[in-house]
């Protein structure tokens, strides 16, 4: 039987040592508290985060090796690049921010629930209320084709979930939120844990207790807090190739 640290509702910024954390599941770290911003704020300050279906307390995770893209050197292969060229879609940041999490939140082929919770939709919509989550979203007219969305804390980036709903919409996301994080001096954005997916473009592994130390150095640095709008402006996919 697994024992976990359940944590105090009165105590939101209390977790348990990321060293803690168990082998198997690997990173299952502590259970229980809620989901207020100021507890979200202070789990992504430890590397820590939430996962956990709709049926289960809320679980908290720091797996042992953490997948980070480098925003100064994510991989575009050959093809996509060439596809980049030809594609006439916008890109925006922080216009469509409850859209993305719906579209995130939609069951996937071959799965029959969702870990974003209601729950977790109000809770991430209270973080980019306060201007610490955002979205970036690829349109093609007036249909959203994909996007992506996280949470800022200082210079550190961390990515929740993406989608598509057209071929490379969460590419254009995930390449256009790169190139603006290196633009604005992020240099890491957290990706959780691995897939082929995410490897193919780049994406690297790093020991918890290297990632920890530089979350602790990043979000220690100024932010950018509020929306991201019109700083991000709207970068055109051939610039992403």
């Amino acid at each position: 039987m697994i024992r976990l640290p359940f944590l105090d509702l009165a105590r939101p910024d209390a977790f348990p040592p990321v060293e803690t954390a168990l082998d198997e599941p690997d990173g299952l770290l502590a259970a229980g508290g809620d989901l207020s911003s100021a507890r979200l704020l202070a789990a992504y300050r430890r590397g820590i985060f939430p996962w956990y279906s709709g049926d289960q307390p809320i679980l908290w995770w720091s797996p042992a090796m953490r997948t980070v893209f480098d925003t100064a050197n994510i991989h575009v292969p050959h093809r996509l690049a060439r596809w980049l060229r030809g594609c006439d879609w916008e890109i925006r940041a922080d216009s469509a921010f409850a859209e993305v999490m719906r579209a995130c939140a939609a069951p996937r082929a071959r799965e029959r629930g969702t870990w974003i919770t209601d729950d977790m939709l109000a809770a991430y919509q209270r973080l980019h209320t306060l201007g610490h989550a955002h979205s970036v979203e690829a349109w093609d007219g007036e249909r959203l084709v994909g996007g992506i969305y996280g949470v800022a804390i200082g210079r550190m980036f961390y990515g929740e979930s993406m989608f598509s709903a057209a071929t490379n919409g969460s590419k254009v996301a995930l390449l256009a939120l790169c190139h603006a994080l290196h633009e604005w001096d992020f240099p890491l954005l957290d990706a959780q844990v691995a897939s082929d997916h995410l490897l193919t473009l780049g994406a690297l592994e790093m020991p918890r207790a290297a990632f920890c130390r530089e979350v602790s150095r990043l979000t220690a640095e100024p932010g950018i807090v509020g929306s991201w709008r019109t700083r991000f402006g709207s970068p055109r996919p051939v610039e992403l190739a």
